[in-house]
Formats: structure tokens, C-alpha cells, sequence
């Protein structure tokens, strides 16, 4: 499968992928809602809403702004830690996250998730609201949150 990248430059996807989203990490947010017509909101409840296995922590890939993080924690009792590529949307993020006074359910981290941080079977839950996407390999991501969840998650 050929990779598809955001600009056409010799740098490798991931690279153009952190730029591209330090780039826009300002005016995501608007972004989404705009492009998606509101309906991002609906996608996030709707996945979360999904989530019945009463977990005690969630791990969200490709956190970005932590939406989908801030929807986990309005949906269930765990505890969440979002992670992404991306310092600047993770900065976003995080002020959101104080905002919602959130910052002792969900903690955000800079990790990649091709190589995840995190201990074998620590999450009962995962979540990937729209980063698998833009994965460098999708096969070693999938691969490593299926490493991380919980045999019952």
C-alpha cells in the first residue's frame, strides 16, 4: 500500500504528519466542526457510548485536542491518558482539559503510538477517534493497542 502523505517532500509521513498538526493546532478544533458539520461531536458520543465495560483506564490514540478524551470522561469513571505526535495540539489539549476541570481523570503524554509507552494489557479501554489515518504503519499501531488492551477490554 502506497503511503499517503500530507505534502510532497522527501521527509518521511510521520514528520509531515507533526508538522502538518503543529501547523493547524490553533484552528483545529474549528476545523472539524466546520468540515464535519458538527457531526465529529455526534461520531465522539456515539463511540463513547459504546464503552460498557465499565473500564478503569482508557488510552486515546492520536489524542489531538482530547475531545474524544474529554467525551470518555464525561461518559464513564476512568481514567484517561491521550496520547499524540503532535507537542502543540497536545498543549491544546491540555488547556481544554483544565478548562473542564478535568486534569485529575485525564492526563495527556507525547508518544507515538507505532510504540506505545505503556505496559502489556494496561487499558481496558482504546480509543482512536480519527488518528489511525495517519499511522507511518498501520499494521505495527493496531498491533501495539492490541499489546496494551486488557484481555477484556
Amino acid at each position: 500500500m502506497k503511503d499517503i502523505k500530507p505534502y510532497h517532500n522527501s521527509e518521511n509521513k510521520k514528520t509531515q504528519i507533526i508538522n502538518m498538526f503543529d501547523n493547524i493546532s490553533e484552528t483545529y478544533d474549528l476545523l472539524n466542526l466546520l468540515l464535519s458539520f458538527r457531526m465529529d461531536y455526534i461520531w465522539r458520543k456515539k463511540s463513547i457510548q459504546h464503552i460498557n465495560n465499565n473500564p478503569k483506564k482508557i488510552l486515546d490514540i492520536a489524542t489531538g485536542t482530547a475531545d474524544l478524551a474529554i467525551m470518555a470522561a464525561k461518559y464513564t469513571n476512568a481514567q484517561i491518558i491521550g496520547i499524540d505526535i503532535s507537542k502543540k495540539m497536545l498543549n491544546v489539549g491540555g488547556q481544554k482539559i483544565k478548562q473542564h476541570k478535568l486534569s485529575n481523570r485525564i492526563s495527556l503524554e507525547l508518544a507515538d503510538a507505532e510504540k506505545l509507552p505503556f505496559k502489556n494489557k494496561s487499558f481496558q479501554a482504546i480509543t482512536a477517534g480519527f488518528g489511525v489515518r495517519n499511522f507511518e504503519n498501520i499494521e505495527v499501531g493496531l498491533s501495539e493497542m492490541y499489546r496494551v488492551l486488557d484481555k477484556d477490554g
